[in-house]
């Protein structure tokens, strides 16, 4: 497993063409399938991973607001998505997020013209990842692996970083 975020994600078929998919993903799914539905998870002021903070310039030891969801077919999560931005970017530019309950995170992102989105990075999680094991409680059947995206999201110079987990049952749904 790479032990860091790729510009290029190393798999082929479907599951490439949901990684690099342009765009929305929730939108993707819901073309795809009449029973989406978004599951809010949490949404709550926590410690960032690791791996996340410098994106978000969170300092080191303080708390970020970090929401999680599942994007589901039906009852069958395809998408484990987790996003984190700086507690203080809710007073400004992601005040939004405070009321998007169980929307799609995409119903922000995508309907403002002054947000920008940086290139998207790609890795292979396993149980090693926190937010592998995040994403594998809400799973029947845990792959040892998982293939994940992220990319952050700029709007005002505030950066919100989303990280999207490829669940098993994204397969099932053509891309």
């Amino acid at each position: 497993m790479p032990h860091t975020w790729l510009a290029k994600p190393a798999v082929g078929g479907v599951l490439h063409a949901w990684l690099t998919a342009p765009g929305s993903l929730s939108w993707r799914i819901q073309e795809r399938c009449p029973a989406f539905g978004v599951r809010r998870l949490r949404q709550e002021r926590a410690l960032p991973y690791v791996d996340e903070a410098h994106l978000v310039g969170v300092p080191r030891g303080r708390h970020a607001l970090v929401r999680e969801v599942i994007l589901r077919c039906g009852t069958e999560p395809v998408v484990f998505a987790h996003s984190v931005t700086r507690a203080r970017h809710l007073l400004g530019a992601w005040r939004s997020l405070q009321r998007l309950g169980s929307r799609p995170l995409a119903t922000l992102l995508y309907d403002d013209p002054r947000i920008e989105r940086r290139p998207l990075a790609f890795r292979k999680l396993n149980a090693r990842h926190p937010l592998y094991r995040r994403a594998a409680q809400h799973l029947p059947d845990v792959p040892k692996e998982i293939w994940a995206r992220r990319s952050v999201f700029l709007l005002r110079g505030a950066p919100l970083l989303v990280t999207e987990l490829f669940l098993p049952a994204i397969l099932h749904l053509k891309p």
